[in-house]
């Protein structure tokens, strides 16, 4: 992953996220919008069933040709609704608050048609201002109350009553008690039953949101780390280039050329400045070339198994378990995002755990695992939940967690993810997962049976 990647995706996610906290692109809208479609069903099935009710039952003349009209014209809409928004897309409040206008549309037709402000389901106005409340912006639920009052007011003056048998002194046997009644149990069943789904997007919605927030903040961190790298690396070539200078300049000297224990040391000397200088052209080669550029081509067992070794030589580890599960090979390419990934787990365990680590890796179909176990004083309970967090350590220094944030984050752009745990035996756990799709050079395949190699541990 190049500084140019992070920075594009960087400004991915910033954009995103501006349009999430405006409310312009918000995944839970979408499942609002179905839970209207599914409220709309039920408002057809309810008044089919009312309007069959009443004039059936109690024989009450009502305009069955202009009801059946407007009821067609809204089982037409919420099909075009269902076509529209049975795939996953985003919904605006705009979209979300066109479909409450019609709602509320319907039902003011429906009112006209069957008795105006008398009829007792014109309290069912109250649902579509909640339902506005929760799923719309300020403005949008302060309209959709002025064209409720509206529609109300022009109920009272334009529509006839309804012609109601004079059952008025019945008490709860009277039509328009049992139609409130029966219109408030409609509303406080669904509002509960509704209101509550809506919520629980809601909060998906913001969870998805504070997620967006905290990977824009970490991807401003990485950018700021790459640059403090680069620059740092840009400074060490002079020096470096001085000292090589210098220590060849030693070797041509007679006093120094004459001494084999002097021109062995400066041999070493060399070697660990040749060292220095690829760990610098690393880093700026991950700064600023492309993946495909910067990538290995090669398999996975050897790229794993040179890593293992190389680490293995640099570091005075006691006992160093290395096992390769993984069997049949696979070509891949490898970023040097990925080394460094790895010796970045390796170099933490080693710092607890000088005296024994191992380093496991097996394939579960396509995914690649990484695990490292070591046998040090293992992670505290509330270190679990934030490995991968800038500065979250056990080491009590300044500038620590980098290195497992360094790890976190490369993980999570191949699509992998990292989690630690505390080995029952003592010691801790880190686990790298990472698809093999996003690395390999061919198709995948299975796994041979009986091909898994055994275990390479190597000692001091």
């Amino acid at each position: 992953m190049t500084a140019s990647d992070t920075v594009a995706k960087r400004k991915t996610l910033r954009e995103r996220w501006q349009r999430l906290r405006q409310g312009e692109q918000n995944p839970a809208g979408h499942q609002n919008m179905l839970l209207l479609i599914q409220l709309r069903w039920l408002a057809v099935l309810g008044q089919v069933s009312t309007i069959a009710f009443v004039v059936l039952v109690f024989d009450l003349h009502l305009p069955l040709p202009h009801m059946l009209e407007v009821l067609s014209c809204l089982i037409a809409f919420n099909i075009a609704s269902h076509l529209r928004w049975h795939e996953r897309r985003i919904a605006t409040n705009a979209e979300l608050f066109l479909a409450l206008l019609v709602d509320v549309a319907v039902l003011t037709f429906q009112l006209y048609l069957s008795g105006g402000i008398t009829n007792p389901f014109a309290f069912l106005y109250l649902m579509q201002i909640i339902l506005s409340a929760v799923l719309l912006k300020p403005w949008s639920s302060w309209a959709i109350v002025a064209v409720t009052m509206a529609c109300l007011a022009g109920l009272a003056l334009f529509s006839e009553p309804l012609a109601l048998p004079p059952d008025h002194n019945a008490g709860l046997l009277s039509l328009y008690v049992e139609g409130t009644l029966i219109c408030f149990l409609l509303n406080a069943g669904l509002m509960v039953f509704f209101i509550t789904r809506i919520s629980s997007n809601l909060r998906a919605g913001d969870a998805l949101l504070a997620d967006l927030r905290q990977r824009a903040a970490e991807e401003d961190h990485i950018v700021r780390m790459g640059l403090l790298a680069s620059g740092a690396a840009h400074e060490l070539g002079t020096p470096l280039a001085t000292v090589s200078v210098i220590l060849g300049d030693w070797k041509r000297m007679p006093e120094i050329s004459q001494r084999a224990d002097m021109l062995e040391d400066i041999a070493e000397m060399e070697a660990q400045l040749q060292r220095c200088k690829s760990i610098v052209s690393g880093v700026l080669l991950s700064a600023g070339e492309a993946r495909g550029e910067s990538s290995i081509k090669t398999t996975i067992n050897t790229f794993l198994d040179s890593v293992a070794e190389d680490w293995r030589k640099t570091r005075p580890v006691e006992i160093f378990e290395y096992r390769n599960l993984i069997g049949q090979d696979v070509p891949v390419a490898f970023d040097s995002a990925i080394k460094q990934m790895l010796g970045n787990v390796l170099d933490n365990a080693f710092e607890v755990s000088p005296q024994w680590l191992a380093l496991e890796v097996r394939r579960e179909g396509d995914l690649l695992l990484m695990e490292v176990s070591d046998r040090g004083p293992g992670f505290p309970d509330w270190m679990i939940n934030q490995i991968g967090k800038p500065y979250q350590s056990t080491k009590g220094k300044p500038g620590r967690g980098l290195g497992l944030f360094f790890v976190v984050n490369v993980a999570r752009k191949l699509g992998g993810r990292v989690w630690a745990s505390n080995r029952a035996a003592g010691g801790a756990r880190v686990t790298l997962e990472l698809p093999l799709s996003a690395i390999s050079l061919a198709p995948l395949t299975e796994t041979a049976p009986g091909s898994e190699p055994p275990d390479y541990p190597t000692g001091a």
